[in-house]
């Protein structure tokens, strides 16, 4: 099939979330389809990365700009003065626009991916099926940060932009043809929302030959890791529990235990927290090898999220690193794993904080977590088995829309 698949990010190199999925998807999906990916950017420095994804994954890659950076005067001011979001605001690129549809006029392509409901803006009128793939809800996240997080004194205007962020997303999912999610939580949360929405679900997945199997789980050092791409508000708020309130619980018991917090973009309010106990590596984004070398050399991976939305691939990355996992049930969700089999969950922070010091004290335990989970994902979240699903995907929409 000739697809047009749009997505807000560049999947390369693959630092963040998204751009993991994407990128390893593009490398099975290839062997099928001739894929035009059409990509926002917000560096004209990304631009290097073309010629490695029309070599490795793509026949053909154009990039547009977006906003740079989120909060710009004229991001916040569209805003107000728009039924749109400030999620749709600042990720839309007229450019694109015109783009997209010069090149929907000009080629005949079988079917359109579009990856995330933002993205859809720039899709115009077709008979072309599209199928739209959401990583998450965003509203709910973005609801959970004005609720948790925000200033007491904007959230009047954020909850405004929340039920925009509500009615632009449910919007987009029903002008698709499918609507992917990546979990079944996700998929009822849609279908609640849109009853008679087309719906179906592709898991996220993980390279299983990017990562380094731990083979011992003995340590005088003991290591919690915690990684992320900050640019998500959630990641620095459980980054913040981890530090804050469950290692002080920790240390009780194993005084000299150490967080690592490792990731992208980090902010000043995390790097403040770096101490003798906690060591904060904000890292580059095409910096993957710290990030293998972090889940190799880590001794417990704690995922104390509270922030709804998708499936985790941190701690699929962890499963196939074969690193123990103590997480919250919001960070275990759309995995399907067993607590106590796969990973250890609890969602007090003091019950994380025991769990964490039962895993470092009983080598057995975490042995026994950790090989537990990677042969579960070898057999669940292999990217060859979810590429093929969403390349039946592709054939049936295809077909159904022929038909109609």
């Amino acid at each position: 099939m000739k697809i047009l698949m749009l997505t807000p990010y560049l999947p390369y190199p693959d630092s963040s979330g998204g751009q993991i999925r994407t990128q390893n998807l593009l490398k099975h999906l290839k062997r099928k389809h001739d894929i035009t990916l059409i990509s926002l950017i917000k560096d004209p420095q990304e631009k290097q990365y073309i010629p490695i994804l029309e070599k490795k994954f793509c026949k053909k890659v154009k990039v547009f700009q977006r906003s740079r950076k989120p909060f710009t005067l004229k991001n916040i001011l569209k805003t107000g003065f728009s039924l749109d979001p400030f999620l749709v605001v600042r990720n839309f690129s007229p450019e694109a626009q015109k783009g997209i549809a010069y090149e929907l006029a000009n080629n005949n392509y079988d079917l359109i991916h579009v990856e995330t409901f933002y993205a859809m803006p720039h899709i115009p009128n077709t008979k072309i099926p599209v199928v739209l793939v959401d990583q998450t809800i965003e509203f709910k996240v973005y609801q959970h940060y004005v609720k948790e997080t925000s200033p007491l004194f904007l959230r009047p205007l954020m909850n405004i932009d929340v039920l925009k962020l509500k009615a632009s997303e449910q919007y987009y999912w029903r002008k698709a043809n499918k609507v992917i999610a990546v979990s079944d939580k996700d998929r009822e949360d849609m279908l609640r929302l849109e009853p008679n929405l087309d719906t179906d679900i592709v898991p996220n997945g993980v390279n299983l030959d990017f990562f380094k199997k731990k083979t011992s789980w003995e340590t005088k050092q003991p290591t919690i890791l915690f990684v992320g791409n900050f640019f998500w508000l959630q990641n620095t708020e459980a980054a913040q529990t981890l530090i804050n309130q469950i290692l002080p619980l920790v240390k009780r018991e194993i005084p000299n235990a150490k967080v690592w917090i490792v990731g992208q973009h980090q902010p000043d309010s995390l790097k403040s927290l770096a101490s003798d106990s906690v060591v904060i590596r904000d890292i580059a984004e095409d910096d993957t090898q710290s990030i293998v070398d972090a889940y190799h050399d880590a001794d417990v991976f704690c995922t104390p999220l509270k922030g709804p939305g998708g499936t985790r691939l941190k701690n699929l990355a962890a499963m196939a690193s074969q690193l123990p996992i103590v997480s919250s049930s919001v960070g275990m969700a759309g995995l399907g794993i067993t607590s106590g089999q796969h990973a250890l969950v609890e969602d007090k922070t003091n019950k994380m904080a025991q769990a964490i010091v039962r895993v470092i004290k009983d080598p057995k335990l975490a042995a026994q977590l950790a090989q537990s989970s990677r042969q579960y994902v070898e057999q669940q979240f292999s990217y060859e088995v979810i590429a093929n699903k969403l390349s039946q995907i592709y054939q049936q929409v295809a077909q159904k829309n022929k038909h109609d």
